[in-house]
């Protein structure tokens, strides 16, 4: 079998293989590319009223319960928090992807807002499916979408080089 018969047919069923999971990345990475655009994805950073965080954990963790849709009872129920000290601003995010913005030196609440971007990443990188899913299905798809991009490129060139190739016999020919 030719090189590239062989090429075009890895291509082929290549795409084949990897185009759901690959069309599930591609239309999830291009709502995370707006994710600070739209407040629906993303809720906005708000500003406090300091740059310097002065509250301390426990008074995190009191404002976030005193939140009914964080569903905030202990730590366990708080996924990260996110600390920006040049906005003055503590992002707790909920691990029922509630966000809770407060202020880093009132500790007082400045937004409650439902958070999707980490539910669309979980879909962009397979992990909402499953470990198993990731690994099996995902990373596979990656592998396959790296070798269409080798394959491809390599189909793209090949008509040139043949070209480049008939150009430089031809002048050896004209020249001897």
């Amino acid at each position: 079998m030719k090189f590239s018969k062989l090429n075009r047919d890895v291509h082929r069923w290549g795409s084949i293989i990897a185009a759901l999971p690959l069309l599930l990345v591609i239309v999830t990475g291009i709502i995370l590319q707006l994710k600070k655009e739209f407040v629906w994805i993303q809720p906005a950073t708000q500003k406090g009223q300091l740059a310097a965080p002065e509250i301390t954990f426990q008074q995190i963790l009191a404002t976030v319960r005193d939140v009914p849709q964080a569903e905030v009872a202990d730590w366990e129920d708080i996924d990260r928090l996110d600390v920006r000290p040049d906005k003055g601003v503590v992002k707790v995010r909920c691990r029922n992807r509630w966000e809770v913005q407060i202020d880093a030196s009132t500790a007082t609440v400045l937004q409650t807002e439902y958070r999707r971007s980490d539910f669309i990443e979980s879909l962009h990188d397979g992990s909402f499916f499953s470990d198993a899913v990731k690994l099996w299905v995902f990373l596979p798809a990656a592998v396959i979408l790296a070798v269409l991009w080798f394959t491809g490129i390599y189909l793209f060139v090949l008509p040139y080089w043949a070209k480049w190739k008939r150009r430089r016999a031809k002048r050896k020919t004209v020249v001897n």
